[in-house]
């Protein structure tokens, strides 16, 4: 079964850090997010994988290249103008024809069960099936209204509380019936949920939700992200954390050094090369990329460093997350473990 991922998109709740890195490419625990879905993908079995790409899509064919090293088979599309989750799909439409397929968000972090997913889908026996997710707050969401049979009946963008007739979050990870790619407009832009779902329903065309447990965010904003990765730490997300786990919540990699009288307070990962100075505290939960320096005497609370970014000696940070322009994003693939 092939599996499309949408990574073209741009990431503007993300900027500053999307001026640095695509939005797939930003770091959860010191490996892409994108990293982590197809880690996932694979851990269900899933091998043959499209990804579509706009916005500075070296970083991400450089760090995965043709997917060998996750045991994978990646093809890449470039979309000069962005074409919309619905448009990227026609766009691939001779690799996803064949069968039945799976499209998945290439920027949230997840570990929801695709297997099960994929099987609620053949079940309905339906032209697609979006998978949701129950949230507190429907407010901060796009949601689904469902029936009693689990089929879609409408959509609300952000209803307040009192307003919402759903609590459940449209995740953007969905499976389709090739007959899916018939809905689609021929050229141009095109999206699922503006467009493609809604002309569904007009024209009675049955399709389903189908509610997933374990862990789901969209990492789309700059809160979310620093949740996303606190909760990755706290092992609310089945994600794979870099490193040795030195003592219970420190992850070290290789050739880190932590000074004798430096204060680690866990949850805390530390990239490989890095530098934690003498007296300094890190209070987790903090993720410090590769090659970071956090200066001596430096406190740092509930912060990511991003790779190669330098703390200075005494600074203080708090709920922060701090970078260093390096002009790209360095290719080191990494290997599925």
């Amino acid at each position: 079964m092939r599996v499309m991922i949408m990574a073209a998109g741009i990431g503007t709740r993300l900027r500053p850090l999307t001026d640095l890195v695509p939005k797939p490419m930003a770091p959860i625990v010191n490996r892409p997010a994108l990293y982590h879905i197809l880690r996932l993908l694979s851990r269900h079995g899933f091998r043959e994988v499209i990804i579509n790409l706009h916005h500075l899509p070296e970083a991400i064919t450089g760090y995965f290249g043709d997917g060998n090293g996750m045991g994978m088979e990646i093809r890449y599309s470039f979309e000069p103008d962005l074409l919309g989750t619905a448009g990227g799909v026609r766009n691939n439409a001779s690799f996803l024809e064949s069968g039945t397929f799976l499209v998945v968000s290439g920027d949230a972090l997840t570990d929801i069960d695709l297997t099960g997913l994929v099987a609620a889908h053949r079940r309905y026996g339906s032209i697609a099936t979006l998978a949701v997710k129950e949230v507190a707050d429907p407010s901060l969401y796009g949601v689904v209204v469902t029936d009693d049979e689990d089929r879609v009946v409408g959509f609300q963008e952000k209803p307040s509380l009192e307003e919402a007739r759903s609590r459940l979050c449209n995740c953007g990870i969905y499976v389709f019936e090739p007959e899916i790619l018939a809905h689609i407009l021929p050229s141009g832009f095109d999206d699922f949920g503006r467009r493609v779902f809604p002309d569904l329903l007009r024209h009675g065309i049955r399709f389903q939700a189908h509610a997933v447990g374990g862990y789901w965010s969209d990492v789309g904003n700059l809160h979310e992200y620093i949740k996303g990765n606190g909760d990755a730490l706290a092992g609310r997300v089945d994600v794979e954390i870099p490193g040795q786990e030195v003592r219970p919540g420190l992850w070290m990699e290789e050739g880190v050094t932590v000074a004798s009288s430096a204060r680690m307070e866990p949850p805390v990962a530390i990239g490989e090369g890095s530098l934690i100075g003498e007296d300094a505290v890190v209070e987790g939960p903090c993720v410090i990329g590769d090659g970071c320096i956090v200066g001596a005497g430096a406190h740092i609370v509930r912060t990511l460093v991003l790779r190669r970014a330098h703390i200075s000696p005494g600074a203080v940070v708090v709920d922060g997350i701090i970078g260093q322009r390096t002009g790209r994003f360095d290719n080191e693939p990494q290997g599925l473990v």
